[in-house]
C-alpha cells in the first residue's frame, strides 16, 4: 500500500512537472502542437535532405567555356612555396579566403601562359579566362559537392592589390592569374556569385 501511495505521488509529480515546462516554454514550443505547421516543417527538411546531392569527384574546377577541368588543391600553409607547389598540380585555393560554401568570397588562383605555351604543370590553365563572358559558369567540386557560380565582371589588378571585397552579400568567387597571359605585369580577376 506504501509502493502504491509512493507511485501516485511520483505519477502527480511528474505530470506536474510536464505542465510547467510546457506553460514555461510555451512560446518556444507551442509549434509542435500546431498539426499544419508541424507537417511543413517536416516536408521542408525532407526537401532539404533531398537536394543535397554528393558527387564522387575529386576537389576540382570546370569551365566548359575555355575547356578546362584542373585540381583544385588547398595549400598545407599560408606560404609562397606552399601556393607555388600547388599551382604546379591544378588550380590553389588562396590561403584565407573562404572556401566554398562557407559563403564570403572564394579566390582561386591559377597560372596563365602566352600561345603556344606546353600544357604542362597547369601552367596554361587560366590562359583564356579574359575570353570568359557574363553569365557563364564556373563550377567548383569541393568535398562532394558542386558549387556553380555564374560570372558577373572581370577587373585588372596591379600586382599586389588587394582582390576589392563586394558587399553583395552573396557568396562568390574570384579567379585571379597574370595578366597578360604568361607576364607579371597585371593581374586579371574573373568574379562570379553562386548560383
Amino acid at each position: 500500500m506504501h509502493n502504491s501511495r509512493i507511485n501516485t505521488l511520483l505519477k502527480m509529480f511528474l505530470l506536474v512537472f510536464v505542465v510547467n515546462i510546457i506553460v514555461l516554454n510555451w512560446n518556444d514550443i507551442s509549434w509542435l502542437f500546431n498539426r499544419n505547421y508541424a507537417i511543413e516543417g517536416i516536408e521542408s527538411i525532407i526537401k532539404e535532405k533531398e537536394e543535397v546531392i554528393y558527387y564522387d569527384k575529386e576537389n576540382s574546377i570546370e569551365i566548359e567555356a575555355i575547356d578546362i577541368i584542373a585540381p583544385l588543391i588547398i595549400p598545407d600553409n599560408e606560404s609562397d612555396d606552399a601556393i607555388y607547389n600547388a599551382l604546379k598540380r591544378g588550380v590553389s585555393h588562396f590561403p584565407g579566403s573562404s572556401l566554398p560554401g562557407e559563403g564570403g568570397q572564394v579566390i582561386i588562383l591559377g597560372h596563365s601562359a602566352p600561345p603556344g605555351w606546353p600544357n604542362i604543370n597547369y601552367d596554361w590553365v587560366f590562359s583564356k579566362a579574359e575570353t570568359l563572358e557574363l553569365g557563364e559558369e564556373i563550377k567548383i567540386y569541393f568535398n562532394n559537392k558542386l558549387y556553380t557560380y555564374e560570372i558577373t565582371d572581370s577587373i585588372i589588378l596591379e600586382v599586389g592589390e588587394d582582390v576589392p571585397k563586394y558587399d553583395s552579400g552573396e557568396e562568390e568567387i574570384i579567379l585571379l592569374s597574370c595578366w597578360p597571359p604568361g607576364k607579371n605585369i597585371k593581374r586579371l580577376g574573373i568574379r562570379g556569385v553562386l548560383k
